[in-house]
């Protein structure tokens, strides 16, 4: 998918870039496979602000999306590329020989008319869904499950692809779009090919009023704050935050410090650290 320019007539279309949503066949989604999407604004369920910044925003309806591709030896078609407000992903409506319609993420090169499978019997093509046993070493794959029958949970924004480096045991190893090489239960699922709509990650918003669109409110600095609104707040102009480090509202060290518990059961399941130089 290609990205327009706009001429600079104005400061917020002087820089912007939008998608052409070439590949997008259908505007409107299908009634049967939507539901409503109420706003939370960053609260929890009393209704404390938990997650800062958030509020306002586009009404959206949610698709549900198929991650569990698990309706296997039935063919499907492609019936359409939809653009989806809730994803960086584009989705594809497929419709199965049966009938059933349902929403899958669209892979880079998936076209109306496409058949897509899922099960043993797939062929390695983008957007086939199969086990880590059945798909061969070196495969690019996405929407990959962690936990068998979950559904996938790994690799699914746009763009993002990992690679199934070796299989061993009862364990597939899997290179993840951080670098991270993890292992993965064989009888786990994963979609062949990378996922769609490349170019999502080299649009430039242009203007403050788009991410008020995505529900995305201003951000102030610490610095301009009163004391005892934020630890680097008060003095006079702009002083210097007066602690070791900067830090969160709430005293924590805002760069980054080990949370991660030494006996997380998962880490048995990392060989490489996505962090490792």
């Amino acid at each position: 998918m290609a990205l327009k320019k706009y001429n600079p007539t104005s400061p917020g279309r002087r820089f912007m870039t939008v998608p052409t949503y070439e590949e997008i066949t259908k505007t409107k989604p299908e009634r049967s496979l939507i539901e409503p999407l109420k706003k939370k604004a960053g609260r929890n369920s009393y209704g404390r602000i938990t997650v800062r910044h958030r509020g306002g925003g586009n009404k959206r309806q949610y698709r549900i999306i198929d991650f569990k591709r698990n309706r296997d030896g039935i063919p499907a078609t492609v019936i359409a590329i939809e653009y989806d407000p809730n994803r960086s992903a584009n989705i594809a409506l497929i419709q199965y020989e049966d009938g059933v319609k349902s929403y899958i993420l669209a892979p880079v090169g998936m076209t109306v008319g496409q058949q897509v499978l899922s099960g043993e019997t797939a062929d390695i093509k983008p957007g086939n869904t199969l086990m880590l046993k059945d798909i061969p070493v070196g495969t690019i794959v996405h929407n990959i499950e962690l936990y068998p029958g979950h559904g996938g949970q790994l690799v699914r924004a746009a763009g993002n692809a990992a690679q199934l480096m070796a299989k061993e045991g009862d364990f597939a190893q899997v290179r993840l779009p951080s670098g991270e090489v993890r292992m993965i239960r064989m009888i786990c699922r994963a979609t062949i090919g990378q996922v769609g709509n490349l170019d999502h990650e080299n649009v430039r918003i242009g203007k403050a009023g788009k991410t008020r669109y995505l529900g995305i409110r201003p951000t102030v600095r610490g610095s301009v704050m009163n004391p005892n609104d934020h630890p680097h707040g008060g003095g006079e102009g702009k002083s210097p935050i007066g602690r070791p480090g900067p830090v969160t509202p709430w005293g924590k060290p805002a760069l980054g410090y080990k949370t991660r518990a030494k006996k997380n059961k998962s880490n048995q399941y990392i060989i490489k650290r996505r962090n490792d130089k």
